[in-house]
């Protein structure tokens, strides 16, 4: 009878323990925010919580295992930088994150993110702009950023807008791997706008137009 007792108590004891380990509330909002393919997974702290340390995890869809992410084990950042894992445009991946508590050695439940995929859910930048004008030539230089370059290994084109004074618009297509485009026998003293679109054929995506850049000829 008091080995049965004692069995009892200790299961008590084992089962509070568990529930102390649970009190701890899971992250919240937990997705990914991915801009020209750099996969950053974002999470909100637990209400009425403080100082905890975060666990971040992934895996590809349709596998079994889930997998650390080394360089997200024990931060207090609210975001980690999974780029390097979630790299490849055709698997589709999910993520998930824990919070834990030193003080109180309790960990949460696991938060998990949507399906995430970087071909379809990462925006792309527009690029940057630059104009250079002599009398009627313009020579507009287009650069995307070069996070974006790289990952696409410079099969990046461009869509260049040409705003005329009359309000006339004409589109330019600059391809892989030119950065240049040249307009020659411009009308003199008339207002030029110029805006660029990043684009990137093997997946069907663009950027929005950069902002404008006007010049006159002189």
């Amino acid at each position: 009878m008091t080995r049965l007792l004692l069995g009892v108590a200790l299961l008590g004891k084992l089962a509070l323990c568990a529930t102390a380990q649970e009190m701890l509330a899971p992250p919240g909002q937990v997705r990914f925010e991915s801009t020209d393919y750099k996969n950053i997974l974002h999470w909100a702290a637990p209400s009425n919580s403080s100082s905890l340390h975060y666990h971040v995890q992934y895996k590809i869809y349709g596998e079994v295992d889930w997998l650390n992410v080394s360089s997200c084990q024990g931060i207090q950042r609210h975001h980690c930088d999974l780029s390097s894992v979630t790299s490849d445009t055709t698997e589709w991946y999910y993520a998930r994150v824990r919070a834990s508590s030193a003080a109180s050695s309790s960990k949460s439940a696991w938060a998990l993110s949507h399906r995430f995929n970087s071909r379809w859910s990462s925006k792309i930048s527009p690029p940057t702009v630059k104009l250079n004008s002599s009398k009627q030539r313009v020579v507009v230089q287009v650069k995307a950023p070069r996070v974006l370059v790289r990952k696409m290994h410079n099969n990046v084109d461009y869509n260049v807008y040409v705003t005329h004074g009359n309000g006339k618009e004409e589109v330019y297509e600059i391809a892989c791997c030119s950065h240049k485009l040249t307009l020659t026998e411009l009308k003199p003293k008339t207002n030029y706008c110029f805006q660029a679109q990043t684009v990137i054929p093997r997946h069907m995506k663009s950027s929005d137009r950069s902002s404008a850049k006007c010049i006159t000829t002189a």
